[in-house]
């Protein structure tokens, strides 16, 4: 399965990349177990079109406000946007996996939301900051069911 993010703090980057740990542990345990191909996005990446389904893992970075009236502006993660909005690319998206800090309140993971109104896919779960164990396991789970009914 493919997973596209971007990574500003590196918390999304050691989340996925701890992901992958998971599943290839996985691996060895059921051969049919899921495992990930990581894609980061960031600004120096070519844009291309993807030719499998992904789903794409965002960070929430807003400019200033409460991110429900006022500061909702998205800011260092719209290169991902772009590359999903390129070609084909958002047609290709299964979900969104949101990250971000709670103490944010309404705008913990407000950017994934966003993504998930505008390219009409769900919002499948999000984690704080670097994750959990728990948080690893639990999309873990959640994506290998994506995949079994698609």
């Amino acid at each position: 399965m493919n997973l596209l993010y971007i990574s500003i703090s590196g918390n999304t980057r050691s989340f996925l990349k701890r992901l992958q740990s998971f599943a290839e542990e996985q691996k060895r345990v059921n051969t049919n177990a899921v495992t990930f191909t990581l894609k980061e996005i960031d600004d120096n990446c070519l844009f291309e079109s993807e030719l499998e389904p992904f789903i794409a893992f965002v960070p929430t970075y807003l400019e200033g406000g409460n991110g429900v009236d006022n500061g909702t502006q998205e800011i260092l993660t719209e290169t991902l946007r772009e590359y999903i909005e390129f070609e084909n690319n958002a047609s290709r998206c299964l979900g969104v996996v949101g990250s971000g800090n709670k103490n944010f309140n309404r705008q913990y993971c407000l950017t994934a939301k966003q993504y998930a109104q505008q390219f009409d896919v769900p919002m499948l779960e999000d984690f704080e900051l670097r994750g959990t164990s728990a948080d690893i396991e639990r999309i873990y789970a959640i994506l290998s069911e994506l995949r079994d009914n698609s």
